[in-house]
């Protein structure tokens, strides 16, 4: 099957042609497999108390528009850890400040794990790594980390994630 880069740099309507027919095929036989369509993923929704105090501030409603899913998410998470009512108050009166104070990132939100980060402080050919990853790739490692509920698990995770980052991987 022709990869899509082939169709937009090779000039003629020969490859596009290919393209579209191979395209039907595969989509042909995706139905037969799964006659059921596949429901769309929904974003999670912005919490109301958000939308809110980002409507009374126009500025920062602009910016969260043109802010990236993922950091739209970290905000949303940061806002959602709130334990308390109070708390989520402030959270997201900083939310909007920051946003209209041009920042896209919340303030004190920790993206990475504090153990994961004291590990790679401690594994410089691992920091270093890390140091060359995307934004996406350094979020895989976080969530793999973060997805072990037992101590034991999470600790070995850091250990492996440090060993993996240190060989040149990636991914976990």
């Amino acid at each position: 099957m022709l990869h899509w880069s082939c169709v937009a740099t090779r000039a003629g309507t020969e490859y596009a042609e290919q393209f579209s027919v191979k395209r039907q095929g595969i989509e042909c036989r995706m139905k037969q497999m799964n006659p059921v369509p596949i429901q769309k993923e929904t974003k999670p929704g912005e919490p109301a108390d958000l939308r809110e105090a980002l409507a009374a501030v126009p500025v920062a409603e602009r910016a969260w528009r043109d802010l990236t899913p993922i950091a739209r998410r970290d905000f949303m998470g940061w806002i959602n850890e709130a334990k308390q009512a109070e708390t989520r108050r402030r959270r997201i009166a900083r939310c909007c400040e920051n946003l209209a104070a041009g920042k896209r990132r919340p303030c004190c939100y920790a993206v990475v794990p504090m153990d994961l980060y004291k590990a790679l402080g401690t594994a410089p050919m691992a920091k270093a790594q890390w140091s060359n990853l995307t934004a996406n790739e350094k979020r895989d490692f976080t969530e793999w980390v973060e997805d072990s509920a037992n101590p034991d698990t999470r600790k070995g995770r850091i250990e492996e994630a440090c060993a993996m980052l240190a060989a040149g991987k990636r991914c976990p």
